[in-house]
């Protein structure tokens, strides 16, 4: 892979998290628009990004396996598994509960990296933490269908929200991933790890695809897996997890608007009340100014 380049500015960091967070949220679309199951999505996205970030790779003429010690590699395959598994639990939430609910599940992801680095720390999170995550649970609570696990909806949520706290893990660990290895180079190992993860269960998923969803497929792997994730590993070598997550939590409001023109899928009062609050919580972790500390 290409040699990693110089630390980006806070500033640049978030341009490159609210444009993640925006082909993050059009992957909620694909989960509707292509006709298969979550593993053969899943599947298909991972092909077609390894092959993307192969092809840049052969570019570049640089091998994504220079330079990382046996070990590193075996940190990015796991991730790369838990990868695979945050991806099908999340296209289980699109298919239960539509695409807003599903993000809007996976807008949970804040409070469980909060969670996971108060852990990790072993430290108290600042206030201004601790309510930027009230801010998103009382989000979450507002676009709750009903309390009731036999509700179509709530199950798409609690998919979602499972999807979230998965992915907080994999943020967190992505911090200590292997110093050598580069935001391209870091995605290429997962990608692979999730493809081969998910390739057991995939035998026949793909039969009798259209042309057009194998074209559908092949965006959300080259643009929507492989440049999303790639700018978003970036961002997370500058601007700490916690900021990351809530920044991300911008992807169900993208998602929704996206949803909105798409398929004309208008969000209920419930739904907005919900998604302005995130934004809320969106707009203090990232326009608050950075601790000298904070990474």
């Amino acid at each position: 892979m290409p040699p990693v380049l110089p630390t980006i500015s806070r500033a640049g960091a978030l341009f490159r998290l609210h444009l993640a967070a925006i082909l993050f949220g059009s992957t909620a679309l694909f989960g509707e628009a292509v006709h298969v199951g979550p593993v053969a999505i899943v599947f298909g996205r991972t092909v077609f990004a390894v092959l993307a970030l192969s092809l840049v790779a052969a570019w570049a003429r640089s091998a994504p396996w220079r330079g990382l010690a046996p070990r590193g590699i075996a940190t990015l395959c796991v991730l790369g598994a838990m990868l695979a598994l945050h991806w099908v639990t999340f296209f289980m939430a699109v298919q239960y509960g539509g695409v807003a609910l599903a993000t809007l599940g996976f807008a949970s992801f804040p409070v469980f990296v909060a969670l996971l680095e108060a852990v990790i720390l072993r430290s108290r999170p600042p206030a201004r933490d601790v309510l930027v995550l009230l801010l998103v649970t009382a989000g979450m609570v507002l676009i709750t269908p009903r309390f009731s696990l036999a509700d179509a909806g709530t199950a798409g949520l609690l998919w979602g929200i499972l999807s979230g706290a998965i992915y907080a893990a994999i943020a967190v660990l992505n911090r200590y991933r292997s110093p050598g290895a580069g935001s391209a180079q870091s995605c290429w190992w997962q990608c692979l790890a999730a493809c081969i993860a998910i390739a057991p269960f995939s035998a026949g998923a793909l039969d009798g695809l259209s042309a057009r969803d194998w074209l559908l497929l092949a965006l959300l792997g080259a643009v929507c897996t492989g440049l999303a994730y790639t700018i978003f590993l970036q961002a997370l070598d500058t601007v700490k997890a916690q900021t990351v997550a809530v920044v991300i939590s911008m992807e169900p409001v993208y998602a929704i608007v996206l949803a909105w023109f798409a398929f004309g899928a208008v969000p209920g009062p419930h739904v907005v009340l919900g998604g302005a609050l995130i934004i809320g919580a969106v707009l203090l972790a990232s326009l608050s100014p950075a601790r000298p500390h904070a990474v």
